[in-house]
């Protein structure tokens, strides 16, 4: 009845772009995103080859999850194509989605040629279609009718996992895109809630190998951590994106920062008086976005509020905007070793302002790279991250880095589901589907959600394309 073409996030977790075709050749788009590092398509599409090579002319909508770089980067190369399409997406997404795209092609991760930004951002304002969440839209009506609804993914702000409901004469059938699945616990979102029904999902599979600590756990890691690099007399970097992660880090270390008040983070050191970097003009613009939007928030969230709390913009909170002010932090933190905890983009450390503070701090023992999130094969935070506890070496803007900082991860501070996660988003279906394709993810992490699936489920067909 309908067919699938996943043009990325097939071998790896980055480029999401996945096309649902109907029986008489229309189709829809779900995510056109940016690939980092390594991964690339079948295609050919890669980071180097970011241009649309699929033919668009019965592509009728384009439904976006979330906005996250490598879900939305290849927008603009997808307008350039020619698609002039409705953007479908949640109503926080269309208020986020500019801003992300803006962005990207300000530093050069998208189009270098073509339309001005203005132009570009324009276009993507008139063919965006936000529509709230739980709300059925029609995309295609008469004998084939295709509606899509959005529900809550608590990945991050605005982020949807996606449902199809095609109706072709007598004949039904329910799809459902996962997009990015958050963890119950993710700070400020409500957890997502399993769809009623399906024939076929279409699954994220990203920690599909692995379980993450909980919330407690990780938040007295991240406070021992801190304490540890404090005491040394040194910095704590931590490469995020700036939409999603770096607020949720800002929810946590205020609450770290507020329940120790009383007691100090390290010798002569007091939580009161550290200094929280966000070292990124685009991070503070969607943390203004989480505050516009936080009728999103779930019920926690919105009681810290109500105490008189600001978990997104408290007293020992700096940002910093502009270029200049940024080199001379970073030139005073590697000089001092002040404590202080940065937070700057780009997650995967590939680009952006987090390479500064590396290539200044690398190098010295006394500092610490904490890795909260996912790191894609080829990135320079997959190389850190592997190589750095040895005391290896990273290669940066052509320069090599020796790695002497410490380097750590918490893996329980990922926006992304765990294999547990993935598996109650699966069987607390009330209607089981007849097959799931696993998606965006490593091999060795589809392979081993597959058989979990298939261990709990051995009914339901579950490919890996």
């Amino acid at each position: 009845m309908s067919t699938f073409i996943h043009h990325g996030a097939v071998d790896g977790v980055t480029g999401s772009c996945h096309q649902l075709v109907l029986s008489d050749g229309q189709s829809v788009l779900v995510d056109c995103g940016l690939f980092q590092g390594a991964e690339t398509a079948h295609d050919g599409s890669g980071a180097r080859n970011l241009a649309i090579h699929f033919p668009l002319e019965r592509v009728r909508a384009l439904v976006v999850s979330h906005v996250h770089i490598d879900h939305v980067g290849r927008i603009p190369y997808l307008l350039a194509a020619g698609y002039t399409g409705p953007i479908v997406c949640s109503q926080a997404s269309a208020a986020l989605l500019p801003l992300v795209l803006e962005d990207a092609v300000k530093v050069g991760m998208t189009l270098s040629h073509g339309p001005s930004t203005e132009q570009l951002l324009a276009q993507i304002r008139r063919q965006v279609v936000a529509v709230p969440y739980k709300q059925w839209r029609t995309i295609l009506s008469g004998r084939h009718e295709l509606r899509v609804r959005l529900s809550p993914a608590g990945h991050i702000l605005g982020s949807a996992y996606v449902e199809f409901d095609i109706r072709q004469g007598a004949d039904r059938q329910r799809i459902v895109f996962s997009g990015d699945l958050g963890a119950p616990w993710t700070p400020l979102l409500p957890a997502p809630r399993s769809p009623y029904a399906a024939d076929i999902v279409v699954l994220e599979s990203t920690y599909g190998d692995r379980l993450h600590e909980s919330r407690k756990d990780r938040r007295q890691r991240l406070q021992a951590l801190c304490e540890h690099a404090f005491g040394n007399g040194g910095s704590i970097l931590i490469p995020a994106f700036s939409i999603g992660r770096t607020q949720e880090l800002l929810y946590e270390i205020e609450e770290i920062i507020h329940r120790n008040r009383q007691r100090p983070a390290a010798p002569g050191v007091d939580w009161q008086d550290l200094d929280i970097i966000v070292d990124s003009p685009l991070a503070a613009d969607f943390t203004a976005g989480y505050m516009r939007l936080r009728e999103h928030w779930d019920s926690e969230a919105r009681r810290k509020l109500a105490a008189g709390r600001h978990p997104l913009d408290f007293a020992q909170l700096t940002t910093i905007d502009d270029h200049a002010s940024h080199l001379r932090t970073v030139d005073f933190l590697a000089r001092s070793g002040r404590p202080a905890i940065v937070i700057a983009a780009s997650g995967m450390c590939s680009g952006g302002r987090i390479v500064s503070y590396l290539k200044a701090m690398l190098g010295d023992p006394r500092h610490d790279v904490l890795f909260t999130g996912y790191q894609a094969a080829g990135t320079p935070g997959r190389i850190i991250q592997k190589f750095g506890p040895g005391g290896g070496h990273v290669e940066l803007d052509g320069q090599r880095h020796d790695i002497r900082a410490g380097v750590h991860t918490l893996g329980g501070y990922s926006a992304h589901a765990d294999q547990k996660d993935l598996l109650n988003f699966i069987g607390r279906m009330r209607g089981r589907p007849r097959q799931i394709r696993l998606v965006h993810g490593e091999n060795g992490a589809k392979q081993a959600l597959a058989a979990a699936l298939t261990r709990l489920h051995p009914e339901i067909e579950v490919l890996i394309p």
